[in-house]
């Protein structure tokens, strides 16, 4: 397998991890569990588990300028892209706020144009064009909220996007299993302290507890680990969009588990993505075929670097 096409399954594998947080979420919060208190575990847990992993395996930790710029990333843009969202939610409709969140791929694409001189292929744009309009049919109604709401989200999506590109400049330097675990250290220090200060209610029953550890382990570990991956060997823009698999994921499991009925639009925007995240897969191999006779680790940053 190329290493376009490992970071492509890695993105996929990150965004039915990530996909399915929503109904690991469901179940926590109906076992007494308040946002904060979910949050918290999900990180400490998460730093806990790749904390152990790194120091097993003897893994480097990164050092100086990028492991400031990753603690950053943790501490500063995961939460405060995560506390946007959830603010969100209470002024504005979870559809609308989802589908704004989901700006992010075109905004990676946009600003890594604008600042990184990544070059902006009409192929790509056609596709993070077309990811966005599956995701506004994927995500369906229910597209109302205050003016706050949508600025909460929009700044969701703009936090989220420099949190990505931040990171594909990271991990040209480092390990992306090093990367996350100082992501999650991050992240878990800023929510303890968060939780110290909120005093939130914990899960208060045995299904609550489980979904939690799945967040961490699944939604966490899991997704992150392969995001990181994808970022790596696709490049921030493509590993952005191909991630719109998740609303794909979120509603087939809804669909699945909380019996929540689903449209043919619905089916419509999941074909699209589906089809977007296809096109993006295909024209990054066939870049890397017309490498051939080139050593694999040449081939690999040369699919990168045109299709970037």
């Amino acid at each position: 397998m190329s290493p376009r096409l490992f970071g492509a399954a890695c993105v996929a594998l990150s965004a039915a991890a990530f996909g399915s947080m929503a109904i690991f979420a469901r179940y926590a919060y109906a076992g007494g569990a308040e946002v904060i208190a979910v949050l918290l575990f999900r990180f400490v847990i998460a730093a806990a588990l790749m904390t152990c992993f790194m120091l097993a395996i003897r893994r480097r930790w990164p050092r100086g300028r990028n492991l400031l710029l990753l603690l950053g990333m943790g501490g500063v843009l995961y939460v405060g892209q995560s506390m946007s969202f959830f603010s969100a939610l209470n002024h504005a409709s979870a559809g609308l706020v989802a589908l704004l969140l989901y700006l992010y791929p075109f905004l990676v694409t946009l600003l890594g144009a604008l600042f990184l001189r990544q070059h902006l292929g009409v192929g790509r744009v056609v596709a993070v064009l077309a990811a966005l309009f599956g995701t506004a049919l994927t995500l369906g109604g229910g597209l109302a909220g205050e003016a706050v709401g949508v600025m909460l989200g929009v700044a969701a999506a703009l936090i989220y996007s420099v949190y990505i590109l931040v990171g594909g400049r990271v991990l040209t330097q480092e390990d992306p299993l090093a990367a996350a675990t100082v992501v999650m250290i991050g992240a878990a220090a800023v929510f303890s302290a968060l939780a110290i200060w909120q005093q939130p209610a914990f899960p208060a029953s045995a299904s609550a507890w489980t979904a939690v550890v799945a967040i961490a382990v699944v939604c966490t570990v899991v997704a992150m680990l392969g995001f990181f991956i994808g970022i790596r060997n696709l490049g921030a823009a493509d590993a952005a969009t191909l991630s719109t698999l998740e609303p794909v994921v979120t509603i087939a499991l809804a669909a699945l588990f909380l019996s929540e009925p689903f449209s043919l639009l619905q089916i419509v925007g999941g074909a699209i993505i589906l089809g977007a995240v296809v096109w993006l897969t295909r024209a990054g191999a066939r870049t890397a075929d017309q490498a051939d006779g080139v050593p694999s680790t040449v081939v690999g940053s040369t699919a990168r670097s045109s299709v970037e």
